[in-house]
Order: C-alpha cells, then structure tokens, then sequence
C-alpha cells in the first residue's frame, strides 16, 4: 500500500479538500448530504453478501421509484439461481439475482447508464465507527460469517441514490436517457455476467456509455483519480494437482516427490514474466498456497499450488495459462513421471477480464469532473493488478465504452502521516479497518457523478 501512497503523493499537494469550482453543484450536494449520509449509515449497518443483497436492492428501489425511475428488481434471477446450485449443490435460502435497473427518459439523446455495486464482504469489522456492522450472515454457499462493507460499496449506492436526486432535480440542463443499476456480487465477479445474461442491454435501453465510480482507501477524501486505458487486471485463479509416488522420508529413491517438483515449478513459473513477457507488458504470477504431506518423515504422493495470474492485455493472459501447464508437465516429465502421473492444471471458468477505461471517453468524463472540483482535486493514478467485473459491461459485442473513476475515502491528514512516514499507513479497501470519511468522501463522490452525466447527457 504505501508504494500507492507514495505515487499518489507525488501527484497531489493539498492536506484537505480544496473548494469546488462548480459552486452551485457543491451547494446543492452539501444541502442534500444529510439525506445521503442517513442512506449510507443504513447500507453500512446492513451489509448483505453476494447473491443475497435483496434488503439492499429494496431500499434503492424504493429511493429510485420516489425519484420517477421506472425500477425492475431481480435482474440475472434465473442464471444467479442455477450458478449457485451448481457451486454450492443447492440454492440456498435467500439466494438470488438481486439486479436493479431504473430508467429515466427525458427527452431525445444519449443513453448513459451508470453502475453501483451493492455486496459486501465476510469480514467482522473493526473500524470503531459507531454505526458499525454487526451483522452475522450465511453466504451463497451456506458458510456463516460476519459481514461487513470493506470495500465501501455502501458509499457506492448512497453516491447514486444521491446522484440521481441531483440529476433530477436538474432535469432542465440534460437531455437524453439515463440508467441506473444497482449491480450484485462484484466482489466475487459475477454479478456483472449475470445481468447481462439476464439481458441488460437488450430489455432495457441500451446504453451509448457506461460509467461508475469506486470508492478507494488508496487516496485521500475530496481526491478523484483516474487512468486511461488498462485500469485493473484479468484476474485467474489456478490450481496444479501435483502427483508423486508416496515413500519413506529415509529412503527418497523409492518414490517421486510432489513437493521437490512442485517447488520447481515454482521457481520456474516466475520465468513466465521475466523472461518470457515483454518488459513493456504487465503481469503477475504469485503462488499463494503451496499444500503437500502431513509428517516430518513421509514424502507423500501429492501437493497442491494455488496461483493467481494477473495481466492486462488478453494475450498475454493467455500466453501466462499455457505457460503455467507447459512449465508444470515440464517438470513433472523431468522428474521422470510417467504420463499418468502428469499434473492437473485446473484454470477456473470464472475469472475477472481487464478493465479499459476508453481514452477518449476518459478524457472526456474527466474533463467534467475537472472542471466542476477543480483540477487540483483529479489526478491520474497508476493502473491496478486488482480486478473488477465492471470490465464485463464494455467487452460484450455491443463494445460500449467505459469509464471507472476512484473518489478518495482516506481522512487526507492520516493519508499525509502515511506517505511521509510520521503516523500509520491507513488502512485501505478490504480491511476490517477501513471506512471512509463520510463527509467528504460521499460529497465528491456525488459532485463528480453529476459533473459526469451532465457532460454526457447535456443538451
């Protein structure tokens, strides 16, 4: 984290958050941020897992409906229903495809759709804010675990509902269709596949744009970054079933041991990136469980790695998978395993594509922003190897463009004593210590949103 703090810090020189440009704007959203920070309270008290958010798409239907959206519930029902029997053998109590698309015309133009991720995390949390969760739920495939919004989607849907409070009160200075979705089960990437499989480009308007902001404990609060192009990685997860011939450990000669070849393969998988990628590409390959024997003195007949590959470009990801399977047989036939005990390479069917942020789009939406918070406020920041499945709503064949921007959540003074080593380094998304501050953190967020759509909906 603290190499993220120190590239942002050397792009931006402000303790606390500067003025808006857009003055009219920041009022009308400071006005509304009472309203906008109840919304959020409630969303962080009650954090609902993946493919069991229906409390959540209730509440913003109902804000949505309030406002004159057109509101659908339970958008990717049916192919969240038969993805959870299939992972968990059955589909659990309370269980479902909880999309939310609302739509709002007014008048002849663009169709814009912006998205809000809705799930939560199994973590208990630990933040000490005093409108913590305590919240103790069974996920999709009936494990129990406290829940908590680690990875701020509560943020999230409070920015939206309030967004959309904003664009509806200025009906008058946009023109065109706008379309909100509340979007389940990002963090386990596959609530994006389920609604467009649900038929979201074809039941509803289609968009000519998609866009969506995520809150991020990597900058400060009253800061939006961005980066053109690649954003965040193709996420694959892979496991290698090495085989072995089982002996005693006094007497290695009579068998073949998994876990000397799977600690080969290890070794040469980091191959695949240093000397098979090319330098100016992207990628990673960690192995991050290696499992093999139960006692000091038996060399068992098989190990396990768990691998997550990283990339950008789908070539290269690609070209790291059968790497992985060409380097594992490999070492296995050098170990003198005969082909029936070859490795299983096993490369999991749901993975994470990349996330490209459309340049030209980019620099359009950013612009706006810009010019509304002020250009001190917006800053570029590095691309990710974290994953994101809002990347599925811009490589479907429609290859509509997209834009993800981050809004700041880190308190800025506590985010200056990290990068300059006189305090902690903050704890970020994911942590069972990570909450934003509300304050400026749910302003900007609203403020940018709305900059964004009247830019891409305006008369």
């Amino acid at each position: 984290m603290k190499n993220l703090l120190l590239a942002a810090a050397a792009s931006i020189a402000f303790a606390a958050p500067a003025a808006a440009q857009d003055k009219a704007l920041a009022d009308a959203v400071a006005a509304d941020y009472p309203f906008v920070f109840e919304l959020y309270k409630h969303f962080h008290q009650n954090p609902e897992l993946s493919f069991k958010e229906s409390a959540s798409a209730a509440r913003m239907a109902t804000e949505l409906k309030a406002l004159g959206f057109e509101v659908t519930t339970g958008v990717g029902d049916k192919w969240t229903k038969a993805k959870a029997k299939a992972d968990a053998g059955k589909a659990n109590e309370g269980v479902g495809g909880y999309g939310l698309v609302a739509v709002m015309k007014n008048g002849e133009g663009p169709t814009l759709m912006m998205r809000a991720d809705i799930d939560a995390l199994p973590l208990e949390e630990k933040t000490g804010v005093p409108y913590a969760s305590k919240v103790v739920s069974a996920d999709y495939k009936g494990q129990s675990a406290p829940v908590m919004h680690a990875c701020a989607h509560d943020s999230h849907m409070a920015i939206m509902i309030g967004t959309a409070r904003r664009l509806v009160a200025m009906k008058g200075q946009w023109k065109g269709t706008l379309v909100l979705i509340g979007q389940p089960a990002e963090e386990i990437g596959l609530g994006a596949m389920a609604m467009l499989a649900d038929g979201l480009y074809s039941k509803f308007p289609k968009p000519d744009f998609v866009i969506a902001e995520h809150t991020s404990g990597w900058d400060p609060a009253g800061a939006v970054t961005y980066t053109p192009g690649y954003t965040l990685a193709n996420v694959d997860s892979v496991d290698i079933i090495i085989k072995g011939v089982g002996t005693h450990g006094s007497a290695p000669h009579t068998g073949k041991d998994p876990i000397m070849i799977g600690a080969q393969i290890v070794t040469a998988l980091q191959t695949l990136i240093s000397r098979e990628t090319n330098p100016l590409d992207s990628g990673v390959v960690t192995v991050g469980s290696f499992q093999g024997g139960y006692k000091h003195n038996i060399i068992p007949d098989q190990a396990t790695l768990k691998i997550t590959v990283r990339s950008y470009k789908d070539e290269v990801r690609q070209h790291l998978l059968d790497g992985i399977k060409r380097i594992a047989i490999a070492q296995a036939q050098s170990a003198g395993l005969p082909p029936e005990l070859m490795p299983e390479v096993k490369i999991e069917k749901d993975y994470t594509p990349s996330t490209y942020n459309n340049p030209e789009l980019t620099t359009r939406v950013m612009g706006a922003v810009a010019n509304s918070l002020g250009e001190q406020r917006v800053y570029v920041r590095d691309p990710s190897m974290g994953g994101e499945d809002f990347s599925q709503f811009g490589r479907t064949v429609e290859k509509i463009p997209t834009v993800i921007m981050w809004v700041g959540g880190l308190d800025p003074a506590a985010y200056r004593a990290g990068v300059d080593g006189t305090g902690p380094i903050p704890p970020g998304n994911h942590s069972p210590l990570f909450a934003p501050v509300p304050e400026p953190t749910l302003k900007t967020g609203v403020q940018a949103m709305t900059a964004a759509a009247l830019e891409l909906l305006r008369k």
